[in-house]
């Protein structure tokens, strides 16, 4: 597969080193699989959260970081990885969402007209301009999505919401590149170790952002992480990442009692200076109103959880006729883009799991993690 064309590579400013770490911190497997000083993966965000500049803090100072390209073009991938590798020579991951059962599919005009409805006082209020239907329709191919990350070769792939395709396991193996898949159950991660991946993240519930279910609904598919861990560890021979309502040090100890190799922490990253979130959203996540988080398709057409706002409650009677991703996305990303621009968090998709109050948001990345090592106790106690 040849990699596509990259324009020039812009800079990333440069780190700030967090203090030496104790060298009492596990091993883990799957820092036996990649050197990392710390066993703590970066969470890729999607829709734009993801940013380089987290990417590469958290790389540069002991963690995995990662970056969610589900929204790139091809062009836009191999950009990508050309700027993470400029900028950093520590392993970082590039994640792709594996397209679901008819997500393809397009919607006639009558029923885009009747979903642009429900959605026209939103777009007047805020001064939004509803998508056409070219734009509706447009979006990258995954299997292009593929070719260029692959041909790419960054340390790490990972992907959510499915399986590897078989040419993507035979390529990774021969350019050296880390397969990590996503598991919501014991099913799913027995499923992902057999297609090939070197690691599974057992992703419970309490998880901010999309969930990956893929092998039953997601309803069927909700166990908390601290259920989900353990079982997955003894069903499943690769290394295994807890993911799911962890943000502090305790969260951290409790994941690798229970067998887990490393974390990977979403919410805590995202609430850092460094993430693509907008202000209203970081803001949002130092509030009393994080410590509630709900399941809902409204915002992308996909299962997502966040902090319920005045949109997930006055349009809750849709939860189940919104289109499927990436139709309702598309028809929110102006109302999206318009309230982030005017600060209305109201109607937001203010992504969040189930421990965002433990989040410390305003922090740097590189301070973050030195509070995560510290608090786990492998380095010096950090203030709080």
């Amino acid at each position: 597969m040849a990699a596509p064309s990259a324009p020039p590579v812009p800079p990333v400013p440069p780190v700030p080193p967090v203090p030496p770490i104790l060298p009492t911190l596990p091993t883990g497997r799957l820092r036996e699989l990649l050197p990392l000083d710390l066993p703590i993966v970066q969470g890729p965000f999607g829709g734009g959260l993801s940013s380089v500049e987290l990417t590469v803090a958290v790389s540069e100072n002991g963690g995995l970081g990662s970056y969610g390209a589900h929204i790139l073009t091809p062009d836009g991938i191999t950009t990508l990885v050309a700027r993470l590798k400029t900028a950093t020579e520590r392993p970082f991951a590039v994640n792709l969402w594996v397209p679901q059962e008819g997500e393809g599919a397009t919607v006639g005009p009558a029923a885009l007209a009747e979903h642009v409805a429900r959605l026209r006082p939103y777009y007047e209020e805020l001064g939004a301009t509803a998508p056409t239907a070219a734009e509706v329709a447009a979006r990258p191919g995954f299997d292009e999505q593929l070719d260029a990350l692959v041909a790419a070769a960054p340390p790490v792939i990972s992907l959510v919401m499915g399986l590897p395709p078989r040419r993507l396991v035979a390529e990774a193996r021969r350019r050296g590149i880390v397969l990590i898949g996503t598991a919501t159950t014991v099913a799913e991660a027995e499923a992902l170790e057999a297609s090939g991946v070197d690691a599974v993240v057992a992703s419970g519930s309490d998880a901010g952002g999309h969930r990956g279910a893929f092998l039953r609904p997601v309803r069927e598919s909700l166990v908390g992480t601290f259920s989900l861990v353990p079982q997955v560890v003894d069903a499943v021979g690769v290394p295994v990442v807890a993911a799911g309502g962890i943000a502090d040090g305790r969260g951290i100890t409790a994941a690798l009692a229970l067998g887990a190799d490393a974390v990977q922490i979403g919410t805590g990253f995202l609430a850092t200076r460094e993430s693509g979130a907008s202000p209203v959203h970081r803001t949002a996540l130092a509030t009393p109103e994080a410590r509630t988080t709900v399941l809902t398709r409204l915002f992308s057409g996909r299962t997502a959880r966040g902090i319920p706002n005045a949109f997930v409650h006055a349009m809750a009677a849709h939860e189940d006729t919104v289109p499927p991703y990436p139709v309702q996305n598309a028809l929110m990303q102006p109302i999206r883009r318009a309230a982030g621009a005017q600060d209305r968090p109201e109607y937001v998709n203010l992504w969040a799991g189930q421990a965002a109050g433990l989040s410390r948001p305003g922090q740097g990345a590189a301070e973050y993690l030195s509070t995560l090592a510290a608090d786990a106790g492998w380095g010096p106690k950090a203030p709080r």
